[in-house]
C-alpha cells in the first residue's frame, strides 16, 4: 500500500445526533503525520441524543469555543497545505464538518474535496471494516501491535490518534509485505 500523498490529516468528530437535520459537532480532533494536534470542543446548547448523553458528553472536558472560533483555529492549524483528511467511517464527520463551515458563512473548505475513508481501505485490503471496533472479538489491534486500551473510545482526539497509529502500522507492514 503506497499512499497517493503524505499531505494528510487524521480527523474525527463527535456530534450531538446522527440525525443530520438536528445534529451539530460537539468536538473536533485533527492529527498531522508530524504528530501536531488540534482538539476543540464547541459551544452547543441544543438537543442531544440519549446515546450522546451517555457516551460523549461525559468525555467533554475542555473549555468550549464558538463555531466561528473553531473554524478559525482549524484554518490556522491546516494552513495553506490543503491536505486530504483521513477518517474512519467518515461520512457523518464530513457532513457535519460541512455543516459547521456553512454555519459561519464559509463555503470554501481548507481540505481537499475528497475525504479518505479508512473503513474502505480495510475493506479493499480484505479485512472486515468492523474489526476496527474495540469490542469486536476479531479486532486486529493486537495482531498489528497496537495497545488500543490506551485510547478512550468515542473521544475525538483519541480516535484520531488511534487512526494515525493504525495507518502508520499499515504503511510499515506494507513496506515489509507482512499483512
Amino acid at each position: 500500500m503506497k499512499p497517493f500523498s503524505n499531505n494528510i490529516i487524521f480527523f474525527d468528530t463527535e456530534f450531538s445526533s446522527l440525525d443530520p437535520n438536528k445534529g451539530e459537532i460537539l468536538s473536533i480532533a485533527l492529527v498531522k503525520l508530524s504528530g501536531e494536534e488540534l482538539y476543540l470542543e464547541l459551544e452547543y446548547k441544543g438537543e442531544v441524543s440519549n446515546w450522546v448523553k451517555k457516551h460523549i458528553l461525559p468525555t467533554l472536558k475542555v473549555p468550549k469555543v464558538s463555531r466561528k472560533e473553531a473554524v478559525k483555529r482549524v484554518k490556522k492549524f491546516v494552513g495553506n497545505a490543503k491536505p486530504y483528511i483521513v477518517g474512519y467511517i467518515n461520512q457523518d464527520d464530513v457532513m457535519y464538518w460541512q455543516k459547521l463551515y456553512r454555519s459561519v458563512g464559509i463555503k470554501k473548505n481548507v481540505f481537499q474535496l475528497v475525504a479518505i475513508d479508512f473503513a474502505t481501505i480495510l475493506f479493499m485490503l480484505g479485512m472486515d471494516p468492523e474489526s476496527y471496533y474495540f469490542g469486536d472479538k476479531n479486532n486486529f489491534f493486537k495482531k498489528i501491535g497496537i495497545d488500543h486500551k490506551k485510547y478512550k473510545i468515542h473521544n475525538a482526539l483519541d480516535d484520531a490518534r488511534l487512526l494515525k497509529e493504525v495507518y502508520l502500522k499499515f504503511i510499515q507492514k506494507s513496506k515489509n509485505k507482512s499483512y
